[in-house]
């Protein structure tokens, strides 16, 4: 279908965006409308999960940042933003919902709805905008949407949605499938009814063409030719590529610019136009220092919109140049300076981190929303060939009125029965608070707790491991409350290689009845590098490459045969869940290695 590049009347648009819990099928079910909606040729080939197209997202299965898409629906254009469901990315759900005028709510048929739905539906809600509720994967053999559309229903009375909110449309669909309807015994033809459902339920853009210029910048990209752009609604007017248009600070100060490229949507493509108008969203080149919140006007008719306000990042990490033996023998930027240049590129782009440039001479902090919010970015620099080290995670602390606080989470576990006394005891370890539990008729139990941040970092892995990988765990930024005091560390200590060399499976055999290894014969290690996790709660010492010493007698069953068993590999998250503040963990485009921060023995006993 070729696109009209022609401004179109704001009454045959519709902007929504799609919000849910993490893995209740957003990016699939926008499969299907994007298939059902005719914008590809007949021949062209298309992949599952098309909208995470950032080969993190691939890997992980996930939706890490807010993705635009535009569709056609008989003479209607339909604008649809894919939002991350995980709490870390929750900065990038806040900014969009200012773009639509509606939300489709997606709710497990299955699950019903989980922690971040409350989330992100709160904030839906808080703006005023009315949603449709979508109850995905309703062809699924436990799928209960009766069940689930009471517990939305609750949902939206305990978030205090106001009468018009409460009347919700409801829509039945499979994004997998490929069918939605307006009814659970309808039949399940084709996307169809819901395409409908959004035309007669989702307001047109407010506003008028004939008004001047207004916009304000809700996200912001980065393209190598033209910079940072501009990405928003228009709110008022229209605007054309070479026209001046002021920009207005979160200060107040006022700058002429120059629109030199304005971009819309069409499929997956961004796609160059001469001119948009209200209702239109669009990315906007050619000025240059645009952050989000800024107001975008037509000069003769000054406007300044309210600001954007953005959650505060809870966790902070100190990237460091690598000075470990290894340094500069697999990345190919390992200065402080190069470290420095990557980070200020990512701030242009990625407003939700905050980076401390002049923290120290010898690192720089970044903050952000959680864990994997910090190792999505670090992965993705040690991808493009930088090398540096990294300190555990700290949270960060605030005082009100002279006391110290902290974050804590809404922490959401369901587990089976089986497991839930060792889930409880071991988090009211680490000071976490039981909200509610209940058990239903399959024998899954269902937790919740408030937990300071600092307690759950280092869980999950032990979660996975002590309910043998059958637990899901999901938590999402409850406030900042006072200092619980001291949490216990990892329980058990370290082994630590004594000197350089390669690793021996003469050594390895004989050192694996203290603990866990995590390297295997041939890597190379280095004095004061982590080779394994000791099986009592010291860190020891070890002589990981030591050889066999060679005898000449050559007697049958001298040599017995080694049975090593496999070494433990890490990801990047595992590694920031697993080291302790006196250990770094190197992180190279090839390796991830564990240290502590003095290699030598007697530099450690002296610390």
């Amino acid at each position: 279908m070729s696109y009209s590049k022609k401004i179109r009347d704001p009454k045959k648009i519709r902007n929504i965006a799609i919000i849910a819990h993490i893995d209740h099928g957003k990016t699939t079910l926008l499969d299907s409308l994007l298939k059902q909606s005719n914008i590809f040729r007949e021949n062209e080939a298309t992949a599952e999960r098309m909208m995470d197209n950032y080969d993190q997202e691939k890997e992980r299965g996930i939706t890490i940042f807010a993705k635009h898409t535009s569709i056609e629906f008989d003479e209607f254009k339909i604008n649809i933003i894919d939002t991350p469901g995980h709490a870390d990315f929750s900065g990038e759900v806040e900014r969009v919902l200012g773009m639509v005028n509606s939300v489709l709510l997606l709710i497990d048929a299955q699950e019903g709805p989980m922690p971040q739905t409350r989330f992100v539906l709160a904030q839906a809600l808080k703006i005023g905008l009315k949603p449709i509720v979508v109850l995905n994967k309703i062809d699924r053999p436990h799928a209960n949407p009766d069940r689930a559309l009471d517990l939305t229903f609750d949902l939206f009375v305990e978030l205090g949605a106001n009468d018009q909110q409460l009347e919700f449309p409801i829509c039945y669909a499979s994004g997998l499938s490929g069918f939605a309807a307006r009814e659970p015994n309808d039949p399940r033809v084709n996307m169809r009814p819901l395409f409908e459902m959004i035309i007669q339920n989702v307001s047109p853009p407010p506003g008028s063409l004939e008004l001047p210029f207004l916009m304000q910048a809700s996200t912001l990209s980065y393209d190598d030719f033209v910079g940072r752009q501009a990405c928003g609604r228009i709110l008022e007017g229209k605007i054309a590529k070479g026209q001046t248009i002021s920009k207005i600070d979160m200060n107040g100060h006022t700058s002429l610019h120059k629109v030199t490229r304005i971009e819309g949507y069409h499929g997956l493509k961004k796609v160059e136009v001469d001119e948009a108008g209200v209702g239109d969203i669009v990315c906007i080149s050619g000025i240059a220092e645009i952050t989000i919140g800024d107001t975008l006007c037509d000069p003769s008719h000054i406007v300044r919109l309210p600001p954007i306000i953005l959650a505060e990042p809870t966790l902070s990490v100190e990237l460091m140049v690598n000075n470990s033996p290894f340094v500069g023998k697999d990345g190919k930027h390992v200065t402080m300076n190069k470290i420095r240049e990557r980070l200020a590129q990512e701030k242009l782009a990625n407003i939700s981190l905050k980076i401390e440039d002049h923290f120290r001479d010898d690192a720089v902090r970044v903050c952000g929303r959680g864990e994997l919010h910090l190792a999505v970015l670090i992965e993705a620099m040690r991808r493009e060939g930088y090398e540096f080290t990294i300190c555990k995670p700290q949270v960060i602390l605030k005082e009100f009125e002279g006391v110290q606080h902290e974050p804590f989470e809404n922490v959401h576990i369901e587990v089976p029965q089986e497991f839930s006394g060792s889930v409880i005891e071991e988090l009211s370890r680490r000071k976490a608070e039981m909200r509610s539990l209940s058990t239903n008729e399959h024998d899954i139990t269902s937790l919740e707790f408030l937990v300071p941040t600092r307690g759950l970092m280092g869980y999950r892995n032990d979660f996975l491991t002590m309910t043998k990988g059958l637990g899901i765990l999901t938590s999402v930024f409850d406030s900042y409350a006072p200092w619980k005091g001291h949490i216990e560390g990892r329980p058990k200590g370290v082994l630590i290689s004594n000197g350089p060399g390669k690793v021996t499976g003469y050594a390895s055999f004989s050192i694996q009845n203290r603990g866990t290894l995590f390297v295997a014969p041939g890597d190379d290690v280095y004095e004061g590098m982590i080779v394994g996790e000791n099986n009592r709660d010291n860190d020891l010492v070890v002589n990981i490459v030591r050889g066999k010493q060679l005898t000449n007698v050559r007697a049958s069953g001298t040599d017995e045969n080694i049975i090593l068993s496999p070494p433990r590999k890490f990801t990047l998250e595992q590694a920031i869940d697993f080291i302790e503040d006196d250990e770094l963990i190197e992180t190279t485009p090839h390796f991830i290695r564990l240290r502590k921060k003095h290699l030598l023995e007697n530099e450690r006993k002296r610390a």
